[in-house]
């Protein structure tokens, strides 16, 4: 994970040779069972293991609770449950990334940490590389879907970070599980 980590530093930080490649953008790979996944490297703010998780009454089933992030509250997410699958196992190798998102053009960033099942590596993807999603055939919803890139010979899904993580979205899901366990009880 220390490779990934030095990897995302240096992406971040941006080298020299950057700037000529406009059509090339990093991202950071992960896996959710068996399929690969990938956010755009600059959403990215760190990657930390699994751990000191604290869980969060009446939250929506996809929130696994929140952890503190040097003194900072952060909400983390278990990305199957959002993708309408069982929860992610915790492994020695699952982690959480935590990323940073704009939700509104000129809104303040919110950090959401991710659980994966594991990282895998830091590619550069050409733009010519990345097709639009298809309407039909996939396991999640087409708007949480950026565009399918074909590396090594594998298909990895780019996630558009703003739809999966949208806190509208995830705040109706909170009240209605809120209204749901009112009801029940």
């Amino acid at each position: 994970m220390n490779e990934v980590l030095n990897a995302s530093v240096t992406a971040r930080a941006g080298p020299a040779s950057r700037g000529a490649v406009a059509e090339e953008k990093q991202y950071l790979t992960f896996t959710l069972g068996t399929e690969m996944f990938s956010i755009d490297i600059l959403c990215i703010k760190e990657i930390i293991w699994y751990a000191g998780l604290t869980e969060v009454p009446l939250m929506p089933a996809c929130i696994r609770g929140v952890i503190n992030l040097r003194g900072a509250v952060v909400p983390v997410m278990d990305l199957s449950v959002r993708f309408a699958r069982p929860s992610t196992a915790v492994t020695k190798s699952t982690c959480i990334v935590i990323t940073e998102v704009d939700h509104q053009a000129n809104g303040p960033q919110q950090n959401v940490g991710i659980v994966v099942d594991a990282v895998q590596a830091v590619l550069e993807i050409p733009a010519a590389e990345i097709e639009a999603p298809p309407d039909f055939g996939t396991k999640i919803r087409s708007d949480f879907i950026e565009g399918i890139a074909k590396v090594n010979g594998k298909f990895v899904i780019v996630l558009n970070v703003r739809e999966v993580l949208s806190p509208d979205e995830i705040g109706a899901m909170g009240r209605t599980a809120a209204a749901a366990e009112l009801v029940a009880a």
